[in-house]
């Protein structure tokens, strides 16, 4: 990439407007974690037929279309400009697949109120259930799932986010707090009182271990 190589985020957001390039690396930067938020959030129904790649090249061509939107001074960081322009396209994704049907997966509390809770149980007890049973216990995974699901309903939305974000997408703590818009220390207590809860819900579920992380 021509005058791309040895930049800085900094550097780069800052040739937003005037380098197409600029958008290209930075989306490849942050490609690897806008694809966990896809696969975690993307509704059951649709695995197997839609590729979160897909997904992520259709997001990647609006934010080139929405880039004068950005506002670097006043608005999220870049990180979460994405994020949130990826979440939107998933909700449409959604829309488009399932119709009247679908879940807006991807929707956020700090956007849409409590609201979001059940689409939030959903994909954290799919994402557990692959992460704490083997393939070869598929069948009683997907039992376990709803029964999960159904435990997981009891947790208040906000934490079930928090969990979601934090252990799947893996953002950092801040970042938590930019998304759901609270602050960095409140965002911390909500994480520490998420995972013990979520250790009080996996207790129901002795065979499939404790959550490591």
């Amino acid at each position: 990439m021509v005058g791309g190589v040895g930049r800085d985020e900094a550097d780069l957001i800052r040739a937003l407007r005037d380098d197409p390039e600029a958008l290209a690396e930075l989306f490849t930067r942050h490609r690897d974690r806008l694809w966990r938020m896809v696969d975690v959030r993307l509704d059951r129904r649709l695995h197997g037929r839609v590729d979160p790649d897909d997904v992520l090249q259709e997001a990647y061509l609006d934010a080139s279309r929405r880039i004068d939107h950005f506002r670097r001074d006043d608005g999220p960081s870049f990180f979460i400009w994405l994020r949130l322009i990826v979440g939107q396209t998933l909700v449409d994704v959604h829309r488009r697949h399932l119709g009247a049907k679908a879940r807006a997966a991807g929707r956020e509390v700090a956007l849409h109120g409590a609201g979001a809770g059940d689409d939030t149980s959903a994909s954290l007890a799919g994402g557990l259930m692959a992460q704490l049973t083997p393939p070869s216990r598929a069948a009683m995974r997907a039992e376990a799932a709803s029964r999960l699901e159904t435990a997981l309903l009891g947790m208040e939305p906000i934490d079930r986010e928090v969990l979601l974000l934090r252990h799947f997408e893996e953002l950092s703590n801040g970042e938590v707090a930019e998304v759901l818009g609270i602050q960095v220390k409140a965002a911390s207590i909500r994480y520490v009182r998420a995972v013990a809860r979520l250790k009080v819900v996996l207790t129901q579920f002795p065979e499939f271990g404790d959550l490591e992380k």
